[in-house]
């Protein structure tokens, strides 16, 4: 008996110790989606301008979704990033208001500019938790049938750009063909 005392400590302080030494080796940023490789999640909402919309007004072709907010600091550093690629007509970028007031995303964009080909509301965040949204930002590589193919977390700068989404999106286009 005397012995079952002294190995039920060392046994839990050696799994704990596994799985603390396990964590050590984890991407901190990596956070993973559920949705890779699965559509879009269905909606009916309105754009940031009041329109109605749903998945079926996406883009037929690759599309960034771009989730932000006129709270998000995040935001207005990737924004330059996003206004250049909407003037070069790299690809369509479509953006997802996140929690925020209708009139204070409007008056973001026009201070900032739109770089969204629309931008679809979602006050409540229901539309957010689907798509398994953390926080803004967050960039989504979405194919011409509306599955979603890449999830990057954090901002969207002209190097993550380089580096993550031009790749990913060359090899969709190229599976297309």
């Amino acid at each position: 008996m005397k012995n079952l005392r002294f190995y039920i400590p060392v046994s839990v302080f050696v799994v704990l110790a596994v799985v603390m030494w396990r964590g050590l080796y984890l991407d901190p940023k990596e956070l993973p989606s559920m949705l890779i490789d699965k559509p879009l999640p269905a909606f009916a909402l309105t754009t940031v301008e009041g329109a109605a919309i749903t998945q079926q007004d996406l883009p037929q072709q690759v599309f960034l979704l771009n989730v932000w907010g006129s709270y998000c600091l995040p935001c207005l550093i990737e924004h330059p990033t996003l206004m250049r690629l909407a003037e070069a007509g790299e690809i369509p970028v479509v953006g997802v208001n996140y929690r925020d007031k209708q009139e204070l995303a409007l008056r973001w964009l026009d201070d900032n500019g739109n770089p969204f080909a629309f931008s679809i509301l979602d006050e409540d965040g229901r539309f957010g938790i689907d798509l398994g949204v953390y926080g803004a930002p967050e960039t989504y590589l979405v194919d011409a049938e509306g599955v979603i193919r890449f999830r990057h977390v954090s901002v969207l700068d002209e190097q993550v750009w380089a580096e993550k989404f031009v790749p990913a999106i060359a090899e969709l286009r190229r599976e297309n063909n």
